[in-house]
């Protein structure tokens, strides 16, 4: 992660939550915002209060963007993907124009869902409680017996905003999206240089998590733990260690990428969004050195991917809304997605990318690739459902964060202006 001083954590670990912008409503969840303690982690309430739930599937989770998937899952015209995000359904598209499109699994009759397959292709989509029928993008085509002058174009599918940036997907549930500008600027600049666009989709694992949603991400956003949690993890990549140690090696990872004639940048443009724009950080980091990629021992798993010609001994990371995140070395990518579910469930899904040319068996051994990350999400399985039975106790307290938490001090203070914000 990038470096942070003691005086810019101390600055974090103080910040005091403002309840007394304008808009920001008063309220039982408004007084526990209020009454967080500064450098600290969040109290109960926070995970198994059912308002709390609601307010952010509310403030977070429709206020900003989410990464869905690489758009190699739907390679040609027809294919569609039906994703389940909370109580809301999405079907990602591809029409005869190439183009994607996320459709809300409501029909506009009735609300029953009109795709009823996990994936697949087709020309339409029809419900199947009075055959209303959808185009690929959406359109209403038919609705039976419906009266002459009933208005088939006022009657599509709800659409989310979509963007697609270097392959990757997203969505987002608001009326009126967050600026997205800064995030394709960042995109292009980190994972274009890994050649994403081109990539393609390897394996999809999902976990489910019997957790809150935000235990998940918080375990994710932070290394502290990676030492004694993930000791296949550690072995490899020098996170586990505090900034000032892994200082050294990052320079260095730096000069050989640098040697390579690639320049990774994207920079920290992590933010609230009441300046109305997403928020997105990029950052790198190096692996031990002899490590080249992140694997068993860091051996190369598969074919260099994008513009790297060799390997430069390094990891870029980065962390886009709250629940969309990414791992880039010099052959394959990670794509982390955070679902929130219930109150107290979640699923995490992992997808590998490689080079769309890549073929397993021939360019990859589907195992090796996978096996580092496998070995560690179910490491954090384990230790996120851990503390998930721990913080129900009615005696649970929170301690402090501890100055390698960083990422997720930051993270926990973005989370409740957020959840303070109207």
């Amino acid at each position: 992660m990038s470096d942070v001083s003691d005086q810019s954590f101390l600055q974090m670990a103080n910040t005091v939550v403002d309840d007394t912008r304008p808009g920001v409503q008063c309220g039982p969840i408004d007084d526990l915002i209020a009454r967080h303690r500064p450098g600290y982690g969040l109290v109960r309430a926070f995970y198994h209060d059912p308002d709390v739930f609601e307010r952010d599937m509310e403030r977070v989770f429709q206020r900003h963007w989410h990464c869905l998937a690489h758009e190699s899952i739907i390679p040609k015209v027809g294919d569609y993907e039906l994703f389940r995000l909370g109580d809301e359904q999405v079907i990602l598209t591809r029409d005869k124009n190439g183009q994607v499109h996320a459709l809300l699994n409501v029909c506009r009759h009735r609300g029953a869902e009109v795709c009823t397959s996990r994936r697949g292709n087709t020309r339409s989509f029809v419900c199947p409680y009075h055959a209303w029928t959808y185009g690929l993008d959406g359109a209403l085509k038919t609705a039976r017996l419906m009266p002459k002058d009933f208005d088939r174009s006022a009657h599509g599918l709800k659409m989310l905003q979509v963007r697609v940036v270097e392959g990757l997907v997203f969505v987002s549930f608001a009326a009126q999206p967050l600026d997205f500008a800064q995030v394709e600027n960042s995109l292009r600049a980190s994972i274009g240089q890994y050649g994403w666009a081109e990539a393609r989709v390897a394996h999809r694992e999902t976990y489910g998590i019997d957790a809150n949603w935000k235990l998940a991400v918080e375990n994710y956003v932070e290394c502290y733990h990676c030492g004694p949690a993930h000791p296949e993890y550690s072995q490899t990549h020098a996170l586990e260690q505090p900034a000032e140690v892994i200082a050294g090696l990052n320079t260095a990872m730096e000069a050989r990428t640098c040697a390579l004639g690639i320049d990774v940048v994207g920079g920290d443009h992590w933010q609230s969004s009441a300046a109305g724009a997403e928020a997105i950080h990029v950052f790198r980091y190096a692996l031990y050195d002899g490590a080249v990629t992140g694997s068993d021992g860091g051996a190369p798993v598969a074919p260099l991917i994008g513009r790297f010609t060799d390997y430069d001994g390094g990891v870029t990371s980065i962390h886009l809304g709250g629940t969309s995140f990414f791992v880039a070395y010099a052959d394959h990518g990670m794509i982390y997605r955070f679902v929130p579910k219930t109150l107290d469930s979640c699923e995490m899904e992992l997808i590998w990318l490689v080079r769309a040319d890549a073929e397993v068996g021939r360019d990859f051994d589907l195992d090796k690739l996978t096996w580092l990350w496998k070995v560690t999400t179910d490491e954090d399985k384990s230790i996120i459902e851990h503390t998930a039975r721990g913080v129900r106790s009615r005696f649970f307290e929170p301690g402090p964060i501890a100055p390698m938490e960083y990422n997720e001090l930051r993270y926990i203070n973005w989370y409740l202006e957020e959840l303070g914000r109207a």
